[in-house]
């Protein structure tokens, strides 16, 4: 059985300001670029069953980065949709709703997009694992996406609720590795960097 690599995409303007940044297809900034290319020398040695990379630009430029040439777009990696908090920062949010979390309250609708509940993050999550469900048996499987999606998706493979990614803090431009003990999933490595 092979190992879940998890990346989160490079930094770009709104990761590095803290804006909530779902469906918005941004760029890498310089840093973030050199964030991706940072995370090759950690994927030297390793062989990938399937690499899957969400079909926004900051994930695929950070697949590219690193040497995942091979990476096939999957559209159920894409971040969080925040509906009407789309480029807000929590600060901001917290002005008119101080107690506000997109861990257990979601995100109202907004304008260009719908939003989504952590309910339904966690089932396009789980659609991501059954889909990888095969191709661990045969080895690796490397993950290029974002990080909330990211969160939702460790927390659904540990076998935890959606709300419970509020718990790993996934920095941006890192690897993390999801692997087994005693056939149990487990965190092998969280936020590593060269």
């Amino acid at each position: 059985m092979g190992d879940l690599l998890l990346a989160r995409h490079g930094e770009t303007e709104w990761s590095r300001d803290g804006r909530h940044t779902g469906r918005t297809d941004l760029p890498l900034t310089p840093r973030g670029e050199d964030q991706a290319r940072s995370l090759a020398p950690l994927l030297t040695n390793l062989t990938f069953a399937l690499v899957l990379t969400s079909p926004l630009l900051r994930a695929r430029r950070t697949a590219e980065l690193a040497g995942l040439t091979a990476a096939e777009p999957e559209p159920a990696l894409r971040e969080w949709d925040y509906g009407a908090y789309e480029g807000i920062t929590t600060a901001e949010i917290r002005r008119t709703r101080p107690d506000w979390n997109l861990w257990t309250d979601g995100v109202p609708p907004g304008r260009e997009f719908p939003g989504e509940s952590p309910a339904e993050v966690g089932e396009r999550a789980d659609r991501v694992l059954s889909r990888v469900a095969g191709a661990l048996t045969k080895g690796n499987v490397m993950l290029v996406a974002h990080g909330h999606l990211l969160r939702v998706l460790t927390a659904r493979r540990l076998g935890l609720p959606p709300s419970t990614g509020r718990l790993f803090r996934l920095e941006t431009g890192t690897l993390s590795r999801l692997s087994l003990e005693h056939n149990t999933p487990v965190i092998a490595e969280w936020n590593t960097r060269p």
